[in-house]
Order: structure tokens, then C-alpha cells, then sequence
């Protein structure tokens, strides 16, 4: 092989390039090094990378920058800052870019926030108030900043602990913020076993219109996202016991509603273990969803209130702090490996990797698949139907219902073959009480929405299996 040529194509191993990697020092501390955030910006890439926990001295983090010829350097303004930023956002009105604690101009001049540094930083977003100005900065502990795009002046507005009682830091992870629809919107993941077993409820998805905070679930939610105000929606992730969770804000009728998808894994069952599943546009007014260990094509579009764009691609077991696209590739940086104090023997020094292919290639991936389905041990008013569950970009199909109280329930399964909420009634299954019927699907059969509809109010487990 040539020099020109290795040259033209540095060394890669199924899309990763080695040469590349986020790498952390040793330690002490043993931490992790994950990709928090990615960003074109004017020609480069750059790379946000994060530790576990705030500045941590000799950790190896910083700010990296990749130019067009795929070499990597270390921007050296931001040696020493040091912590967990996975935020990053363009504010077009000053024509500048906030990714973790830096303001990047337009001929790449890097400013250091010193007031932002010291905070895990998990979003930025539009300012209600002075949009071509300000920006709000979440932190993971549960604080929002307002930041003068011109001065870099900061100024705490909310501590979202307070507005939405949660419970700082250590206790809720605060993970994503967005604008739009003169509403500023906030999320948190806070799930362990209490909130499996339904003794808690910690997470968060909130939003506030100007004057007030108003909660809308309490769950936990990863990322929030859609197309500014251009496409009439804006879109929510997030998860319970039952199923993974897209929650769907549509401007046409000002709501939000709520759907269901498939989990392609348990692994995601836990605040750490989701870290930074995006919602991002990666192809021209396309989005693609990470979610629970599952690809997803998503449309921007809502019409007559619903969404049916919603199609499964590929599984995997990525931990995937961000993805991007740049230079006609798909780019997605990992949390790949971390020691994280120690726990994890298998591992040296920190260190991720970044993935270079195109869209296009995650269907070669893991065959899409998965469980969930809109109730778990819930109480099930009758005639009530249950959030849509998508049903669509599957193979075999089965459901069990599963009756876990003293009477007889009549289930009727309805689908909604067009996804516009036209939903018919398909089958019925009857469940005794402390009983489990199933049914499976006909071969070949699908739809875009499932729902069901008791005919009393009964505590009931549905939970389908596509494989």
C-alpha cells in the first residue's frame, strides 16, 4: 500500500479509526473517558470528551479538534479543563458555537467560560426571553444557567431540584434541554430498582412556558429534540418498566403524546447505563433515534396530530454519547471502555473510540428486535385505551396478558394500520384472573400502532415479543 494512499486513508477497523481514540491517563483517579459531544463547526470536528465526575487533575480530558486530512489535535486553550460536558448547540444569531464549557467563534478563537467549567454540563438550548443574546446551560445536577453569547457573562436562573422536586446532585442526572414553541423543556434519567418496582419517581420530563413549570412525566427521560420551529414537533425519550418512550409534543393541537417502542436490551435499565442516547438530524430533515439500544428512522413531520414516520433499523449495545454527521459520514463517538474507580479489571487506561461510515450502514447491524408493550402490573380503567406501542419494522409477533386481579378481563387488540390514529379492532383475548393468555400474531402481519382496550377496570401485564 502506498504512502499517498495511507495517506488519503488512515488505518480503520470496521469504521473506527484507532488513530483517533479518546484516550485517558491512567490515574489515579481510574475514571472513564467517553465522547460527550460532537460538532462540525467551519471545516473541523470537534470533540467534547468527558470523565465521570467534574474535574478530575490528570484525567486526560479536553477539547479535541479533527480536520478534513483525519488527523487529531488537543486545542490547547482547553488543557486543564477537566470534567463532564456533553453539551453542544450553534447560536446563529452571534455565530457561535457552545460546546461544554467553551464559546468557539466563527475563525475557531476558543473562550473558556471559567463559571461553566467547574459544572457537568448536559445541554444548551434557544433563551425564551433574549434568544439572539442568551442561551440557556443545564447541568446534570439539576442548575440552568443563562450565558450572554456576546460577554460570556453567566447568571444562575433556576435550580431545577427546587422548580421540580427532585433531589440534586448524586440523586437525579439531569441530561438534555431544548427550545421551541415559546417552551423550555428539561429531562432527567433518575431510574434504579425503587423505580422498577414503582416505590419512586425521580425522573423528569418538564417544560416551562415563560411564567411556570408544569411537570409532564414523571419518568426517565435521556434526550429531547426536533427542528427548531420548523417542523411542528418536538420529540422526548424516555423509558419505564413497561417499554422504551417517545413522547411527542405536535404544535398543531399544543399537546404532547405519548408512544411506545420495543427495548432491544435490559442493559439501558439504568441511569448510568443510558448516559447520552441522542435524538439528531444526520441526514438532510431526517432524525435518527438511539433508544434503548435500538436505531430508529423518525421523521420531523406530525399530520393530524400523529406521528407514523417511526421505523427500526438495527440493535446494538453502543454507549453512545453523541452522533453527527460531517463530510457526507456518520460519525458516532462512544463510551467504550472505562475503569471507572477501578471496577471494571478488564480495563487500563480510558479510552473510546470514534466510528466513521455512513448512515446507510446501520442496517447491516443487529437485526431489529425487542420486547415491551403499555402496561406492567398497571391499573387498567375500562374502556380506556392504552398509549399507541409501535408494531411496525418487525418479524414474528406474540403478546401475553397477563391478569393480575380477581375477575375476568376481556382485552380487545387494535391496530392502527395507516398511523393516523385510525385504529380497528383486530382480535379479543379473554385472561381469568391470575391467569396468562397469549396470542401470536399471523405470520406477515403488522401495522404502525398496536393499542388495547379493557372492558374493566382490571391490573393488568401486556408485553409483546418481536423477534
Amino acid at each position: 500500500m502506498s504512502s499517498t494512499h495511507d495517506a488519503a486513508q488512515p488505518f480503520q477497523v470496521s469504521g473506527v479509526v484507532p488513530s483517533l481514540a479518546q484516550i485517558g491517563d491512567f490515574g489515579p483517579p481510574r475514571t472513564e473517558i467517553g465522547v460527550g459531544a460532537l460538532m462540525p463547526w467551519n471545516g473541523v470536528l470537534y470533540v467534547q470528551n468527558y470523565n465521570s465526575h467534574k474535574a478530575r487533575s490528570g484525567s486526560g480530558v479536553s477539547l479535541r479538534r479533527i480536520s478534513a486530512d483525519m488527523t487529531m489535535e488537543v486545542v490547547p486553550e482547553t488543557l486543564g479543563v477537566d470534567g463532564t460536558y456533553t453539551n453542544r448547540f450553534v447560536h446563529y444569531p452571534t455565530g457561535r458555537l457552545v460546546i461544554g464549557p467553551q464559546v468557539i467563534e466563527e475563525d475557531h478563537t476558543i473562550h473558556v467560560v471559567p463559571e461553566l467549567q467547574e459544572h457537568r454540563l448536559c445541554g444548551t438550548t434557544h433563551h425564551l426571553q433574549h434568544p439572539d443574546t442568551h442561551v440557556y446551560v443545564l447541568t446534570m445536577e439539576g442548575l440552568v444557567f443563562e450565558l450572554n453569547m456576546l460577554t460570556l457573562e453567566t447568571a444562575q436562573v433556576w435550580d431545577l431540584n427546587e422548580e421540580l422536586n427532585t433531589e440534586g446532585e448524586w440523586k437525579v442526572h439531569y441530561k438534555d434541554c431544548y427550545t421551541a414553541y415559546g417552551r423550555f423543556i428539561v429531562c432527567s434519567n433518575e431510574y434504579g430498582e425503587a423505580e422498577w418496582a414503582g416505590e419512586r419517581s425521580r425522573g423528569r420530563l418538564a417544560e416551562f412556558d415563560g411564567e411556570t413549570w408544569r411537570i409532564l412525566a414523571r419518568k426517565p427521560y435521556t434526550a429531547i429534540a426536533g427542528r427548531g420551529e420548523f417542523a411542528g414537533t418536538i420529540f422526548a425519550s424516555g423509558w419505564d418498566r413497561a417499554s422504551a418512550i417517545l413522547e411527542v409534543y405536535t404544535e398543531a393541537d399544543d399537546k404532547w403524546t405519548r408512544y411506545r417502542l420495543p427495548k432491544a436490551s435490559h442493559t439501558f435499565d439504568h441511569k448510568w447505563q443510558t448516559e447520552w442516547p441522542r435524538i439528531r438530524e444526520v441526514e438532510h430533515e431526517r432524525l435518527l433515534l438511539d433508544h434503548h439500544g435500538m436505531y430508529y428512522e423518525l421523521s420531523p413531520w406530525a399530520y393530524g396530530g400523529r406521528i407514523w414516520g417511526v421505523r427500526p433499523i438495527s440493535t446494538h449495545l453502543w454507549v453512545l454519547g453523541d452522533f453527527c454527521s460531517w463530510r457526507g459520514m456518520l460519525v458516532m463517538g462512544a463510551d467504550n471502555a472505562s475503569p471507572s474507580t477501578g471496577h471494571n479489571a478488564t480495563t487500563a487506561e480510558p479510552q473510546s473510540g470514534l466510528w466513521f461510515g455512513k448512515t446507510d450502514d446501520l442496517w447491516s447491524y443487529g437485526k431489529a428486535a425487542g420486547w415491551g408493550g403499555p402496561w406492567w402490573e398497571d391499573e387498567v380503567a375500562a374502556d380506556a385505551p392504552s398509549d399507541p406501542y409501535l408494531m411496525t419494522g418487525f418479524d414474528q409477533k406474540v403478546l401475553h396478558l397477563q391478569n393480575h386481579g380477581s375477575t375476568e378481563a376481556c382485552v380487545t387488540v387494535e391496530v392502527d394500520p395507516r398511523g393516523d390514529g385510525s385504529f380497528g379492532v383486530h382480535h379479543v383475548l379473554t385472561v381469568a384472573p391470575g391467569e396468562l393468555s397469549s396470542y401470536v400474531f399471523p405470520a406477515g402481519f403488522s401495522a404502525h400502532w398496536l393499542r388495547l382496550v379493557s372492558d374493566r377496570d382490571a391490573v393488568l401485564t401486556a408485553q409483546l415479543f418481536y423477534t
